[in-house]
């Protein structure tokens, strides 16, 4: 099965955060029956995957690249799955001290930078998202955009929201 292929092939990386997706370039190995919904559940087979853990090894594992399709990619095997909206979802928002600090619904924390720019979603009524590594993007919950507004100020006739010194407009 290839879901367990890919788990088998995760092991060694242990309790590393971040795979060094950057590095792993194999050929396709095809299509896989995955599915991430845009409330960020992710579906095998037709059945939700109940195990966050197993849900974070293969977030960790995840990119979009050039084409638009997404990848489930380690050293030697590259299966593209479905996505519904964008792959992960912002659950809660936090500002701690001048930085504004996203949970994802993988558990893991981003705070807004130049690395990790807001903006907002045509596609989706405008809502914020944030860019992520390796060509992802989360998108904000009902509960975290509230949030988000409530966070937000107005300048110069923009309404928006900062962090670590830089402006996002929320329009």
């Amino acid at each position: 099965m290839k879901l367990d292929s890919l788990r088998q092939q995760m092991a060694p990386l242990g309790e590393r955060t971040q795979p060094p997706l950057d590095q792993w370039h194999p050929d396709l190995s095809g299509d896989i029956d995955i599915e991430i919904r845009r409330d960020g559940s992710w579906w095998h087979e037709g059945e939700r995957i109940a195990r966050s853990e197993l849900v974070q090894v293969f977030a960790s594992i995840l990119r979009r690249e050039a084409d638009g399709d997404y990848y489930l990619v380690t050293p030697v095997e590259k299966w593209r799955l479905r996505v519904e909206a964008l792959p992960l979802v912002v659950t809660d928002v936090a500002l701690r001290g001048d930085e504004l600090v996203l949970t994802l619904n993988i558990g893991r924390e981003v705070t807004v930078d130049s690395s990790h720019p807001l903006r907002t979603e045509p596609a989706f009524d405008q809502v914020a998202s944030v860019q992520l590594e390796h060509g992802l993007a989360a998108l904000f919950n009902r509960p975290a955009w509230y949030r988000l507004v409530e966070l937000a100020e107005e300048r110069e006739g923009v309404t928006g929201v900062s962090s670590r010194g830089h402006f996002y407009p929320l329009q």
